[in-house]
C-alpha cells in the first residue's frame, strides 16, 4: 500500500486527483498507475485501470490470478469490473469512497463471472485519506484566491 501512496502524491503533484494502484503477482510488483484523467482528458484512465493494462502486458495476458490490487481509494464501479474481468483474487484499498458511489463489496459479491474477489477495505485508510484531503483543501484554497 506504501507504494500506491507514493503514486498517489505523485499524482497530486502533477495536479491529478491523488489515487495510487499497484499490482502484485507472486510478491513482485507487476504494474503500476496513477490517476491521470485531467492530463489525458480520458475517462478511463484510472490508477487501477492503468495499472491493470501494465501488468496484463508485463505477464502478457488478460487474466491476472494469483494477483493482488492495492489502491488508496475505494475503486469505482468502472474499474471494479476491470478487476473482476482481469481475474484479479484480492483488492485491497484505504480510504473508503465517502459518497458511497462505489459499490465495491456488492459488486465483487454479485459477480456472475465464476471468479470470486476478496474485497478488504480500510487498509492504513488515514494515511490515504489525508493524501486526498490535503488535494481538495489545497484545490479549493486555489480557486478562492483566484475569485479574490
Amino acid at each position: 500500500m506504501r507504494e500506491a501512496i507514493a503514486l498517489a502524491k505523485k499524482a497530486k503533484k502533477k495536479g491529478e486527483v491523488p489515487i495510487g494502484a499497484v499490482v502484485v503477482c507472486g510478491g513482485k510488483i507487476v504494474g503500476r498507475g496513477y490517476n491521470l484523467r485531467t492530463r489525458l482528458q480520458m475517462a478511463t484512465a484510472h490508477a487501477e485501470m492503468r495499472a491493470i493494462d501494465r501488468a496484463c502486458k508485463k505477464l502478457r495476458s488478460w487474466r491476472l490470478p494469483g494477483a493482488e490490487i492495492y489502491v488508496t481509494l475505494e475503486p469505482c464501479p468502472m474499474c471494479m469490473g476491470a478487476i473482476l474481468n482481469a481475474r484479479i483474487d484480492c483488492v485491497y484499498f484505504g480510504a473508503y469512497e465517502q459518497k458511497g458511489r462505489s459499490l465495491t463489496d456488492e459488486i465483487a459479491q454479485a459477480n456472475l463471472l465464476n471468479h470470486k474477489t476478496v474485497v478488504v477495505g480500510g487498509v492504513l485508510k488515514e494515511e490515504c485519506a489525508e493524501v486526498l484531503t490535503s488535494f481538495f483543501t489545497e484545490m479549493r484554497a486555489r480557486e478562492k484566491a483566484g475569485r479574490k
